[in-house]
Formats: C-alpha cells, sequence, structure tokens
C-alpha cells in the first residue's frame, strides 16, 4: 500500500521548526509494510491543503496529516478533511471528558476553542492522545485512508507508537514488510564507497541499498521487503555480507542513531580501560565530544588543551628544545603530548592533536595539516599524520573524527597505519 504524509503548518514553511515528523513516520510506516512515495509540507491555507488531499487521492491509499488539530482559528486539519471527505465533525465524549478535567485542574474556565480538540470525524476512529488533549482520527473510505495526527512530537510520537501503530496494523495489514538496516563507515567518502559497491547497487532489486553522506562518514541503508522479519533479516544479512567483503575495513557500526563517539566509548567501557588526551587544534573539541555519550565518565579521567607552545610546556613537560627542532606541529611533538597526557592522568590510553586549523599557515605547514598521537600503555606510542580540507570548523572536526577512529582501532587490537 502506497503512502504519504502532509505536515500542515506555516512554521514548517518558514523554517521556525523543523519536520521531525516525517523521518518518524516514515520508518514506522515502513516497518508497518507501508511504502511512502511522497512527503510534503502545506501552510494554514483550507484552499491548498484541500488541493493537496484531492492530489493526494489520486495516487495513495493511505494519507497521514500531522498538525493542525490545536484550538486555535489556524488549526484546520479536521475541519478541511471532514469537509472533503463530506462527513461532520462530531465530539468525542472521552476525549472531551480529559480537556475538562485539564481544564478544572488548572483553574481556567472552558472556552469554544478547548473544545475543538475533541472533535473527530463523524464514522471515524478516534485515536486518544496520552501526551496531549488533541484527538486524533482514522477514518476510512473507498477512495483512502485519512490518519489525522497532533503535531507536536512529543504528542505525535506516543500517539503513533501505544494507539495509531496498532490500529493501522489491524485494520490495514499488509502482506509485506519493510525492515531496514543501517551500516556506518569512516574512512572512506561517498563517492569511493559508492564506486566499491558499484556493481551490488546497479543490480539491487530486492533488497535496496542506499548511501547517504555524512560529515566525515558515510551510511548505508540496506532495506528487504518480506512477508516476515526473519525473512527480512536474513535477506539483509546476506546483502551486509557481500558490502562487509568489499569495504569492511571502514565500518564501525550500525544504527540511525549511532556515532563513532559513542561506538569507542562502549568500546572502552566493555573491556575496562580509560583515555585521556592533549589537545592543540581542537581546543578541547575532543574531550567534548566524549563528553557528549552517556557513562562516558566511567572510561574518561579528564584531558589537556594545550594551545600554546608554553602551554605545552607547563602542562605536559613538553622540552622546549623539542618543539624548537621539530616544530609544535610535527611527529615528535604529537608522540611527547600523547604519552605525558597518559602519564599525567595515569590512563590506559591518550589521544593527541596538533596542526594547524587555518585559515593560515603555520611552521610552513598549509591549513588542515593535522598529527594524531596514540599512547597505550601496552603498546607504546604512534603518531599519523593527516592532510584535511575545507573551513577551520571541518578540519576540526575531522581531526576529532580521526582521532576517534584511531582509538577505536587501537582498543580492538587493529594495526595502525
Amino acid at each position: 500500500m502506497k503512502a504519504e504524509i502532509i505536515a500542515v503548518g506555516t512554521e514548517l514553511l518558514l523554517g521556525q521548526v523543523v519536520n521531525t515528523n516525517a523521518t518518524f513516520l516514515s520508518e514506522e510506516l515502513a516497518a508497518l509494510g507501508f511504502e511512502v512515495y511522497y512527503q510534503t509540507v502545506v501552510g494554514d491555507n483550507p484552499a491548498r491543503l484541500e488541493e493537496l488531499l484531492q492530489l493526494a487521492e489520486t495516487r495513495s491509499q493511505l494519507i497521514v496529516l500531522c498538525g493542525g488539530l490545536g484550538p486555535t482559528d489556524d488549526d484546520l486539519t479536521r475541519d478541511v478533511v471532514a469537509k472533503h471527505v463530506k462527513e461532520a465533525l462530531i465530539t468525542d465524549e472521552e476525549a472531551m471528558a480529559k480537556i475538562e478535567q485539564h481544564i478544572n485542574r488548572a483553574g481556567h474556565p472552558m472556552t469554544a476553542n478547548n473544545r475543538r480538540q475533541a472533535l473527530s470525524i463523524e464514522h471515524g476512529r478516534v485515536i486518544q492522545n496520552p501526551n496531549g488533549l488533541a484527538a486524533g482520527t482514522l477514518y476510512q473510505n473507498d477512495q483512502a485512508s485519512f490518519l489525522l495526527l497532533p503535531g507536536p512530537p512529543g504528542e505525535l510520537i506516543p500517539m503513533f507508537r501505544q494507539n495509531a501503530r496498532p490500529l493501522l496494523a489491524e485494520l490495514l495489514p499488509q502482506q509485506e514488510l519493510l525492515s531496514s538496516r543501517v551500516m556506518r563507515f569512516f574512512g572512506i567518502g561517498e563517492s569511493r564507497l559508492v564506486t566499491e559497491l558499484a556493481d551490488l547497487i546497479e543490480g539491487q532489486t530486492n533488497p535496496t541499498i542506499a548511501p547517504y553522506a555524512q560529515p566525515n562518514e558515510v551510511t548505508l541503508r540496506l532495506t528487504a521487503k518480506a512477508a516476515t522479519e526473519a525473512e527480512a533479516q536474513t535477506m539483509l544479512d546476506h546483502i551486509e555480507h557481500q558490502v562487509m567483503l568489499t569495504v569492511g575495513d571502514y565500518f564501525y557500526g550500525y544504527g540511525d542513531d549511532n556515532s563513532l563517539v559513542a561506538e569507542t566509548v562502549k568500546e572502552l567501557r566493555a573491556v575496562g580501560l580509560t583515555v585521556t588526551s592533549a589537545e592543540s587544534l581542537t581546543a578541547g573539541l575532543f574531550q567534548s565530544t566524549l563528553g557528549s555519550v552517556p557513562g562516558v565518565s566511567e572510561v574518561y579521567k579528564g584531558g589537556f588543551i594545550t594551545y600554546s607552545n608554553q602551554a605545552k610546556q607547563d602542562l605536559l613537560g613538553i622540552p622546549a628544545e623539542l618543539i624548537a627542532k621539530h616544530g609544535a606541529v610535527s611527529r615528535e611533538v604529537a608522540m611527547a603530548m600523547a604519552e605525558e597526557a597518559r602519564l599525567a592522568m595515569d590512563s590506559d590510553y591518550s589521544i593527541s592533536f596538533t596542526g594547524v586549523a587555518g585559515p593560515d599557515e603555520l611552521e610552513g605547514h598549509p591549513a588542515g595539516t593535522v598529527w594524531i598521537g596514540v599512547a597505550s600503555k601496552d603498546s607504546g606510542v604512534y603518531a599519523k599524520l593527516f592532510q584535511f580540507n575545507r573551513d577551520r570548523q571541518y578540519i576540526r572536526h575531522s581531526a576529532v573524527m580521526a582521532g576517534l577512529d584511531l582509538l577505536r582501532k587501537q582498543i580492538l587490537g587493529e594495526k595502525l597505519q
């Protein structure tokens, strides 16, 4: 069954609110077996919404509308859809009782616009809102099924998961379901990854392979269509095996919400080892990135920001002669920073960053020149030269990602090169 999502709200068109509901709903509908072919945003305009409903009916069997169910005059979704399907709006008593209880508890007088949120399309199925006051509706006729949901994600997400999803599974069961798996890669660009996987991508039917470029990494979404989840997972396992044979050296984890830092912290926690860092050009960005992961305090003791040469000497004890001889942007200084930081914090691992964020050259090195050092209690000290490009912030972010990857590989026992 083809589905489409219509987000209603002028604030979305103006860019004041990001349409995260479409992402959530697309994933949820795909898991139920619906194929989402279209996503549209329309403002709080009844004529344009009606025009869009007419178009949607010609191409989709399930039309999901989010937004426009609130109490104000510009919350027009239920009114336009009711008029479109030639049905009346009626008050749902359960939703009305919830609104009255809320109003009485707040000590406010009941107004007409409060009552609007209990309205539902006659002959539709009311969907109760566990986190808000606006009731949703699933209405079906010979042309299509219309699912009306509130706009705030804090209301839409629990309403869909608790009430709308089971209703769709009951009333609109699909013979096949879609199951996806997201694979994440670092150290290979999108163009090269696509080139390496060209035969798989060009010959894809089911499962499908979709690459997505993100800052300093690439993800692959593998999607299989099957009658059962077990069958879909078997198909995904097979295509993943083929992918890994080609680009497995760059793979680091799974999932939309995953990240290289989360994987690195997970590996540290798994082996019970600790890390510290000494940062020059990244100026604490590595430590801040680590700190974004819950539970990192188990493995991260703290670190050093040694932006100037004097700070490298005062905080880490790097000899002035070493810096004078080799320069701050050098293998020797990167290795010394990593090892001295590790010793100072008595940690198992340490990462150091020294380089040129730009835009100007430093010590004759162009912007983007970065040395990253890795010190290990068991494996000694290692440093690697990188040459990043683009703007200053991208260079700093690239350095952090490369440092995380080096640390992750060191933990896993891979040979650094």
